[in-house]
């Protein structure tokens, strides 16, 4: 009987009769004789496959890892030379070959997992997941499986990778321990910082204290050297005097020693002629009365006259006989 067949564009259609390929084609429509023809369809278009599978990491422990991959067939060639898609006059597959495509890539998916996992210890395991995938994803795209399928790997993504609830617990018990660790560091880090800022200023201000004090004394020494200056200045001034004041008494004393030397020699009989301008007559009988005292010692009796002594006296002076 003949038949029609009406294929999509993501749709790769091949007819097969007597054994030999007639067509091949996207998004092919013909028509058919139904008793000696064969059809195969292979979609093109991008499918998505979920994955989950567990992994033992390098330190010997349990993870699981699930994702996304992303694939779709660019060679149908490859993929129908390899695995069975023929249709049925309904349009449904006739074996189970096309579900063997996704699991043979979900198959090459969990050998690179488990390659780059076993060299991770746990925690890197947990938290190296866009690493694991970038992994994966270089590693499927170069696989020889995939290339024979004719299947191109659009992308692949891991959703997460847990450990044991046992494990997981461990680890949050370790990180709880870590983070209250860092908290008590960074208390004493703070306390202790606190302290060196205190101790710094403290140290400004004994710093202070000292440059004060030393202003202050080099400020007493200031003053006290100049005090020092003053007082021997003063002393230089007073010295100064004194060599002058000794300078001008050995200038008075050598004026009147030369003032005086030619006096020494004279008799005093003649200085006192001299000072008084000449003697007088009482002048004279003083004189004489003075030659009497010195020779006093030679005389025997000496009578003085009342008239000798009134003449004497000053005029006016008054007499008293005796």
């Amino acid at each position: 009987m003949i038949r029609y067949v009406k294929a999509p564009p993501t749709t790769w259609v091949m007819q097969f009769s007597n054994g030999r390929a007639r067509r091949a084609g996207a998004g092919l429509s013909f028509f058919y004789w139904g008793p000696t023809t064969t059809l195969v369809q292979v979609p093109l278009n991008s499918a998505d496959v979920p994955f989950c599978f567990a992994e033992v990491t390098a330190d010997f422990q349990t993870v699981t890892v699930q994702g996304q991959l992303t694939w779709r067939v660019v060679e149908p060639e490859k993929v129908s030379a390899l695995l069975d898609f023929a249709v049925s006059p309904s349009g449904a597959w006739v074996s189970d070959d096309p579900k063997k495509l996704e699991e043979r890539l979900v198959h090459a998916a969990q050998i690179l997992t488990r390659a780059s996992t076993g060299r991770w210890s746990l925690k890197e395991a947990l938290t190296q997941g866009e690493a694991l995938s970038t992994d994966v994803l270089a590693g499927l795209r170069k696989a020889e499986a995939v290339r024979m399928l004719g299947v191109e790997v659009l992308a692949l993504s891991i959703l997460s990778v847990r450990s044991t609830p046992e494990m997981a617990r461990a680890l949050e018990a370790e990180a709880r321990e870590e983070l209250q660790r860092k908290s008590d560091v960074a208390m004493y880090e703070r306390r202790n910082a606190s302290v060196e800022q205190e101790r710094r200023i403290k140290e400004s201000e004994l710093q202070t204290e000292v440059m004060v004090e030393q202003q202050r004394r080099h400020i007493r020494e200031t003053k006290m050297a100049a005090d020092i200056a003053m007082e021997r200045s003063r002393a230089e001034l007073i010295e100064q005097q004194v060599a002058n004041d000794n300078q001008a008494a050995d200038s008075k004393a050598y004026a009147l020693e030369a003032t005086l030397a030619p006096v020494r020699t004279l008799d005093w009989k003649v200085l006192s002629a001299l000072s008084s301008g000449g003697l007088d007559p009482a002048g004279n009988i003083a004189l004489a009365f003075r030659e009497l005292a010195e020779n006093a010692s030679k005389i025997g009796e000496l009578n003085v006259s009342p008239d000798l002594l009134r003449a004497l006296l000053p005029a006016g002076a008054p007499t008293k006989g005796r």
